[in-house]
């Protein structure tokens, strides 16, 4: 399998409010960007899109480290995902997107790192610039 990493951030101008994502896909030398945004969204959903639009990028099944500044994300799929579905995601916020995760996420080999925010890490800088970009073209 490739080894691939996926760095990944989300923004909402308001929570809610109009929302982008960004994640950057990188698998040796070459990197892809991935971004978009909703005109009304939450901050969490904006961080999870990155990591499923990420994913949906991959054309066969890869052992993938995910690298984001989000706790929500990351402690989700590294601790609390198994048992959200045990209990068919009752009481838990955003469960279409964590559907849509598991499906995307099926293929692969997952393995997530929280990285801090807004602490250099370059390419968390890259994503949080570029979705705040994407947040920025749906603001009235």
């Amino acid at each position: 399998m490739k080894q691939v990493t996926l760095f990944s951030d989300g923004s909402s101008l308001g929570n809610p409010g109009p929302g982008g994502y960004c994640a950057i896909l990188r698998y040796k030398d070459k990197e892809r960007i991935i971004k978009g945004g909703e005109p009304h969204t939450t901050n969490n959903r904006m961080e999870l899109r990155a990591v499923i639009e990420g994913l949906k990028a991959l054309k066969e099944p890869c052992i993938v480290d995910i690298y984001s500044d989000s706790n929500y994300v990351v402690r989700a799929i590294n601790e609390w995902l198994s048992n959200w579905q045990k209990k068919n995601f009752k009481n838990v916020k955003n469960p279409d997107l964590w559907r849509e995760f598991l499906e995307v996420a099926a293929p692969h080999k997952i393995r997530a790192h929280w990285v801090k925010g807004h602490a250099g890490h370059e390419e968390n800088e890259r994503c949080d610039t570029i979705a705040k970009e994407m947040a920025q073209q749906y603001q009235k």
